[in-house]
């Protein structure tokens, strides 16, 4: 019977213990209810009343009429919203590709830079970033426009054949715009990036010179691959940032000139706010969730991580000294 005491207060002991984590765990959850309460108020339950009403033609006044997938059709047989999510693509370049690639040439300059100054030059660059968006569109309308500053200085330069009312061109609004979208969003990636360089091992660096690597392979060979993590959420941020963009376009072009600019969000506030289509609205509102979520899961499988195995490739391994 001597025996057995030590080891039932062992069983006891941990019983009490199991006891203290599991209501401490529960406890513990307290703590997440005012966020997950906001949560299902603002977002899951706004998410479930839209799907709901893509199905219905609805006006918000009158009771709502079952139309089925009519509204759902809709998206896929009208020209005007082709259009715009076919601009929302040709928007992607400018406010996700672009951005990333400058934010990595400029995040893998100032990593081998040692000047006076830089940190003030990163803030001067991050800067874009933090305006909001009206702002960026109101000044950005006043540059671009007929007589704006940027025409004024391409006639100083001798390009005045190159002047254009850059908004209300239908071949240049597009890309105006898309380039404003590239101005905003450059700055986040390339803070992103520099936060990723900051944690590469320095001895891969060490080890590439002396295999009589130059800079521009480091980048390649080391930096890239290191900063996958780094660029798959540069991607998903500014991928979600061109899909849902509205304030820009709204506050520069309305969508015009005509609908070279229109995008799927332009069609979402015209339709629920002007033309009191909430069933169609909703519908396109969901259109392009999904898409953004498909979009999205792509750039993620895209840039996940390499296969620990190493057949995937990944960070290169540190060589030995002296070897070729």
């Amino acid at each position: 019977m001597t025996t057995l005491a030590p080891a039932t207060a062992v069983v006891a002991a941990r019983g009490r213990r199991r006891s203290f984590r599991t209501s401490h765990s529960w406890s513990s959850l307290l703590y997440l209810l005012p966020a997950l309460a906001f949560f299902v108020v603002f977002v899951i339950y706004p998410i479930i009343v839209s799907v709901q009403t893509s199905f219905y033609d609805y006006d918000g006044l009158t009771p709502a009429t079952p139309v089925g997938m009519q509204n759902y059709l809709a998206i896929f047989t009208k020209p005007a919203l082709q259009d715009a999510l076919k601009h929302s693509m040709v928007l992607l370049f400018f406010y996700a590709a672009l951005p990333v690639c400058i934010g990595l040439v400029l995040a893998g300059a100032m990593s081998r830079i040692r000047i006076y100054g830089l940190t003030l030059v990163r803030a001067l660059l991050f800067i874009p970033q933090v305006l909001s968006s009206v702002v960026v569109a109101v000044s950005w309308r006043d540059l671009l426009a007929a007589d704006g500053l940027i025409n004024e200085a391409l006639r100083l330069v001798g390009l005045g054949a190159m002047t254009t009312s850059w908004l209300g061109d239908f071949n240049t609004a597009l890309p105006a715009i898309g380039l404003v979208g590239t101005w905003v969003e450059y700055g986040l990636c390339m803070v992103l990036f520099l936060a990723g360089i900051v944690t590469i091992d320095r001895s891969l660096y060490e080890a590439a010179r002396l295999d009589g690597a130059g800079p521009v392979r480091e980048f390649f060979a080391i930096t890239l691959p290191a900063l996958r993590p780094q660029i798959s959420i540069a991607l998903i941020l500014t991928i979600t940032f061109a899909l849902r963009n509205f304030d820009i376009i709204w506050n520069t072009t309305r969508g015009g000139p005509g609908t070279s600019t229109s995008v799927p969000s332009v069609y979402i506030y015209q339709d629920a706010f002007q033309n009191r289509m909430l069933g169609q609205a909703s519908a396109l509102a969901v259109v392009l969730t999904i898409l953004i979520l498909l979009i999205v899961g792509i750039v993620q499988w895209l840039v996940r991580e390499p296969d620990p195995s190493g057949l995937g490739g990944g960070t290169p391994p540190t060589r030995k000294r002296g070897h070729r």
